[in-house]
């Protein structure tokens, strides 16, 4: 089967996603009364016109189907919750077969590099990017460094490995965290070859931290972001939202895209 356009998750070879599956793993404290309600996130992607929204399947199966047409889904197929302090491994929760049906164009699958579990992850996601690559769907892999074998999770060598196993693995995409070394963060990329790497937003910060990192992303050669908190934990998601894209899209300095988004939610009030 053709795989799927990349083309059709990507503006001008760039990508802003948006992701709603902390759920399963960080539980409710994430959430207010408000975003709880998928529905407001949802809202969120498709008038912000990300490049595609991060579920798990259970929200997408009970949610999705009024949304489907403002913006392409991208399934997580495995979690685990943050209550057991074990080795991490998470498990799948979805098949490639199940995510085509409900309209996917990408599937995502988190393998944590360098766990005492990393061999049974690495042969579930060669079985999902074999089947991914027969069905004509993207792969995305969140390759976090994480337990007792990483002393940090963040230091540039060890995320240039996570970078490198995405590549050899196979997967079109490859999410990971930044650590604010732009020297270093080059050779990540680098070693990530053609598979595009996205910067995880992670917790909410300020805004100067984050139209920060979206600038020195693209500046290392990352092709964009998957963020979350960052927008639906904002008190003005769409216009941090168009902050972000215009770091990204237009490469704006962090100051200029700052300044407008002040000068947008001023003009809102």
């Amino acid at each position: 089967m053709k795989k799927h356009d990349i083309q059709g998750i990507l503006t001008n070879k760039k990508a802003l996603f948006l992701a709603m599956d902390q759920g399963l793993e960080h539980g409710p404290k994430d959430f207010t009364v408000k975003t709880i309600n998928p529905e407001y996130v949802l809202d969120i992607a498709v008038k912000g016109k990300f490049n595609g929204m991060i579920l798990q399947k259970g929200i997408a199966q009970k949610y999705f189907e009024n949304y489907r047409k403002g913006v392409p889904l991208i399934l997580k197929i495995n979690g685990k919750t943050g209550i057991a302090d074990v080795d991490p491994y998470a498990s799948q929760t979805c098949s490639v077969k199940q995510a085509v049906k409900m309209g996917a164009v990408a599937v995502g699958y988190t393998l944590y590099i360098g766990s005492p579990r990393e061999a049974e992850m690495i042969k579930e996601f060669a079985k999902i990017e074999e089947e991914a690559n027969d069905y004509g769907i993207r792969t995305i892999m969140w390759a976090y460094p994480r337990g007792r074998f990483i002393k940090n999770d963040i230091d540039t060598d060890t995320l240039a490995y996570a970078a490198r196993t995405a590549l050899e693995l196979g997967a079109d995409f490859v999410k990971m965290k930044y650590n604010f070394d732009l020297p270093g963060y080059k050779w990540v990329v680098k070693c990530a070859g053609r598979t595009h790497v996205l910067i995880a937003g992670g917790e909410k910060g300020t805004e100067e931290k984050l139209l920060t990192e979206a600038s020195e992303a693209m500046k290392a050669g990352c092709t964009g972001m998957a963020i979350g908190r960052n927008v639906w934990q904002h008190n003005n998601p769409l216009e941090i939202t168009a902050a972000v894209k215009k770091v990204i899209f237009e490469n704006a300095s962090p100051a200029a895209a700052l300044k407008s988004f002040k000068a947008s939610v001023e003009k809102r009030k």
